[in-house]
């Protein structure tokens, strides 16, 4: 098999959650380059219907819907209304996240909850519901979005979010787990762990520390969207088939200070 169709997601078709922005706008557009089908949700359908309309300029089918990850009945009309166009699901990308800032000890109760509730029940709800479809297609391919923040702490200076961090250290263990529960169904599960990226989640951060988190990262500079792609197009292809419950770190070199 050569590399192309190694790497090729022709004919492929994918859901992305939170797909109308930042990290998952960039993820969508990925998969759609290197040809795969792409459905983006989130809980702004008028920002997935766009993504939709502009993916679709790259010669692959694109469809935006509204869904919240929270809310089970959400995601089993929006697995319904995939297969009735697409007739299969090969790729879920679970993206969509919250974060919620605020001291450690005065932090709310209704912030951790509200975190924890998409970051976590969020990726686990899609991923049973949809997950489910992909093992009676005897495969498919999970990637769940982390966080190096799931495995360094961090200074409240630099991100004063113990939730969010606390969720991503979550989501690790969950890949692994259920890359070892499904593997048997041919179904690969595996995460990306970007470091600092410059989103609308991330940017308040960057403008007041961002000098000093460069301090800890040796490649010297944030992640560019476009740094997500060969990560995300690897774990969806086939070239990633023998790969399941790995976290790979996108993070210019951060841990390994």
């Amino acid at each position: 098999m050569g590399t192309d169709t190694l790497f090729s997601l022709q004919d492929k078709v994918a859901i992305v959650t939170g797909g109308g922005r930042g990290l998952g706008l960039a993820i969508a557009h990925a998969l759609a380059e290197a040809g795969s089908n792409i459905v983006v949700c989130s809980r702004k359908e008028s920002n997935c219907k766009n993504v939709a309309r502009d993916i679709e300029g790259l010669g692959v089918r694109a469809m935006g819907y509204k869904c919240d990850i929270t809310d089970r009945d959400d995601i089993v009309s929006l697995k319904d209304i995939v297969l009735k166009e697409f007739g299969k699901i090969d790729i879920l990308v679970n993206n969509s996240g919250a974060t919620w800032g605020a001291p450690t000890e005065h932090y709310p109760l209704d912030g951790w909850n509200k975190v924890m509730e998409v970051n976590v029940t969020g990726t686990f709800l899609c991923s049973q519901i949809i997950g489910s479809q992909m093992i009676e297609q005897d495969g498919g391919k999970i990637i769940n979005v982390s966080s190096i923040t799931g495995t360094v702490g961090m200074k409240s200076e630099v991100m004063d979010a113990i939730a969010y961090n606390t969720s991503k250290g979550a989501i690790d263990a969950f890949t692994r787990d259920l890359a070892v529960k499904w593997a048997k169904h041919h179904v690969n599960v595996n995460a990306i762990a970007p470091a600092f990226f410059r989103t609308d989640l991330t940017r308040e951060t960057m403008d007041k520390v961002g000098e000093h988190i460069l301090n800890h990262v040796p490649m010297g500079r944030f992640g560019e969207l476009s740094d997500l792609k060969g990560s995300v197009i690897f774990l969806a292809s086939t070239a990633s088939d023998y790969i399941t419950g790995i976290i790979l770190y996108i993070d210019g070199g951060f841990r390994a200070m």
